[in-house]
């Protein structure tokens, strides 16, 4: 197999190895010597789990890498606190992440670990709490709290480890922090690469791809720290090799392409670029801040500049002031930074100035939950403007379509003369998945700027009756001079508060949804064409029903599901498709009532948003499920939830 891995979250890293040709050979032994004995797995799903600062993530996601380079599909999920610096040793403080590797293409953060890594008992228990545990998971703890000073904290990580014992879990104490203390004064700065080289032993990664990942992750550090972070890579896979008998495999999946592998945010950053756009404004907010930071590095390599505005309302103020210039620009923000757009957002639909605003949502409402996965931000992205906003709503699948789904907004954006709102989420902002190494094309770009004259005669909103649109005029046209009003107007852009010309604007501005609707395409049904259930989500969530459709399916139950990208306007012929099948049922990150609980019926209930939109869309009587646990759905869940409703359904 043949296929290049580039991870673009970091910068390119100098070639960097300090261990000498014998070493490397009696590693190369070694590892032969172990992976003849090693259990060959179709996939496991690995969590490293510490205090925050002490490098889980980092670990996490190197680990990742290397795996992706050795030809696994992986996908990542971090594990982020609420609180930026939570207390040492709480279970409330539990950071980290989860890779899920597998030897096929993996699109989902998948059920319960098979393997944790602990720092501590504290956050251990944690993911116990959670149910994040695998029955027999085994655990790797740090061992140097079973002699702590303090008589409390050993008889707490002495009580934990009985107890993980006594559950079925295999236990293994390993002396993290005694063994970096060979290499490094602050174990608390290195242990996260003693563990990685631990993880790369135990599950027969190469390791001088993980000394070439290591140097790529610290390319912006010293020689020295490279160096030293090098060693205890080196350190955590002998002894991993020389005193831990568990040995796994996971075969390459079949890829022949070159990859890339980065998260959401950057994927989102990378499409910015590749479509074109020059302006990215916003101001810093979770979950969507670190798209800028990538953006703040590389943009300008391509011409473009990142505007960091004073306030949420500034950013989008600015980036249609560069879009009414002549182009598109694009803002990212999150739920409550949307919320904050919404008078300019309003503006430029109303000026008809085209605008794409990424919407990375988060858990809410108000502060909420800052660092976890929502999707409950649809219905305030299709109707939260006041008054009449018709804007066009879309979501990315995953990390892939956040690459294409901004290239296709800017475009839809300038064809429309509109604002397209993209929807990503935590969930996909920092995971991390491999997909095939975009090919530029230049149909991404938008056109040269006209600056031809403008016609004698020609109106600034010369609305078409068919469709809505108007030509644009860009700043500095000869002949183009118009007064650009947010107030009513008509099609020489003068202000008008005229019954008949309110409504006709109105009119057109309404007519570029439908205009777009006409251009999209059916999306294809997963599974059989009919049958008894049919699952419909948007966003995040595909991977996870596609993987709870396969497994319902090979169990015998006729189960499909569509998965919807644009949420506003509707593609044609999903009515037909709902038809189909004897029920229908949406799969969602966001709230509905149960009729389980007492004071819940169906006179009362509240439904999760797709399916009030497809209730009132298609006059269907559509279920629904969801979760809000402010994690990313599992297919486990989704799969007994799906279960359940098909055994209410025979009773």
């Amino acid at each position: 197999m043949s296929t290049q891995i580039l991870d673009e979250t970091r910068q390119p890293a100098e070639d960097v190895t300090n261990a000498d040709s014998s070493a490397s050979r009696a590693d190369k032994s070694r590892s032969a010597s172990r992976d003849k004995d090693a259990v060959i797995l179709e996939e496991h799903i690995v969590e490293v789990i510490s205090d925050s600062g002490e490098g889980a993530q980092r670990c996490g996601q190197s680990f990742g890498s290397i795996a992706a380079r050795m030809g696994n599909g992986i996908w990542t999920v971090e594990i982020i606190p609420a609180e930026i610096q939570p207390p040492a040793r709480s279970i409330a403080g539990a950071s980290g992440i989860r890779i899920r590797l597998a030897s096929r293409r993996v699109t989902n953060g998948g059920d319960e670990a098979d393997l944790i890594v602990a720092f501590n008992e504290q956050v251990l228990l944690k993911r116990v709490r959670d149910n994040e545990l695998k029955p027999g998971c085994i655990v790797l703890i740090e061992n140097k709290w079973r002699h702590d000073q303090d008589a409390g904290i050993a008889a707490s990580y002495a009580a934990t480890i009985d107890k993980l014992i006594a559950d079925g879990h295999g236990v293994h104490e390993i002396p993290m922090e005694e063994e970096c203390l060979r290499y490094v004064d602050n174990a608390k700065r290195g242990k996260n690469m003693f563990v990685l080289g631990m993880l790369s032993a135990i599950y027969s990664l190469d390791l001088e791809a993980a000394r070439n990942q290591v140097a790529f992750a610290f390319a912006k550090k010293s020689s020295a720290v490279v160096e030293s972070n090098i060693k205890l890579l080196n350190a955590g896979h002998e002894w991993a090799l020389e005193n831990l008998d568990m040995c796994f495999r996971i075969p390459p999946s079949d890829v022949h392409e070159p990859q890339i592998v980065v998260n959401g945010n950057v994927s989102l950053g990378l499409g910015l670029m590749a479509s074109g756009m020059e302006i990215c404004a916003m101001y810093p907010i979770t979950p969507a801040t670190s798209a800028s930071h990538y953006l703040s590095d590389v943009f300008h390599n391509v011409g473009g500049a990142v505007h960091q505005a004073e306030d949420e309302i500034a950013a989008c103020a600015f980036a249609i002031g560069a879009s009414y210039a002549g182009k598109c620009a694009a803002t990212i923000t999150s739920g409550p930074g949307f919320a904050l757009k919404q008078e300019t957002i309003g503006l430029a639909v109303m000026a008809e100035i085209p605008l794409v605003v990424i919407n990375v949502q988060r858990g809410g409402p108000s502060t909420g939950l800052p660092t976890k996965a929502e999707q409950g931000d649809l219905l305030f992205a299709c109707f939260g403007g006041h008054g009449d906003t018709p804007n066009v709503v879309m979501a990315a699948a995953d990390i892939e379509d956040c690459f294409y789904s901004v290239i296709a907004a800017r475009k839809i954006a300038e064809t429309f003369n509109t604002v397209v709102v993209v929807l990503t989420d935590a969930s996909l902002a920092s995971a991390q998945q491999p997909y095939p190494r975009p090919k530029i094309d230049t149909d991404w770009l938008a056109p040269p700027i006209n600056q031809n004259a403008v016609p004698e005669g020609a109106k600034p909103y010369d609305w078409d009756a068919t469709t809505g649109l108007a030509n644009r005029f860009i700043p500095g046209q000869p002949n183009g001079m118009h007064c650009l009003t947010g107030l009513a107007h008509d099609r020489m852009s003068r202000v008008a508060y005229e019954p008949d010309i309110n409504e006709e604007g109105m009119r057109s501005r309404s007519l570029k949804l439908a205009a777009l609707q006409k251009t999209l395409k059916t999306p294809l049904v997963y599974g059989g064409d009919e049958g008894d259930m049919l699952i419909v989500g948007w966003g995040s969530t595909k991977g996870a029903i596609e993987e709870a459709v396969d497994r319902l399916r090979a169990d015998g139950h006729k189960v499909s599901s569509l998965h919807l990208k644009f949420l506003q306007p509707m593609a044609s012929g999903i009515g037909d498709v709902l038809k189909r099948f004897k029920r229908v049922l949406t799969v969602e990150s966001n709230w509905s009532d149960s009729l389980d609980d007492t004071i819940i019926d169906e006179e009362n209930r509240r439904y999760s948003e797709l399916a009030w939109l497809l209730r009132a869309r298609y006059l269907v009587d559509i279920d629904c499920w969801s979760e809000v646990r402010g994690q990313p759905l599992k297919p486990g869940v989704i799969a007994t939830a799906i279960r359940e409703k098909l055994h209410q359904k025979g009773k």
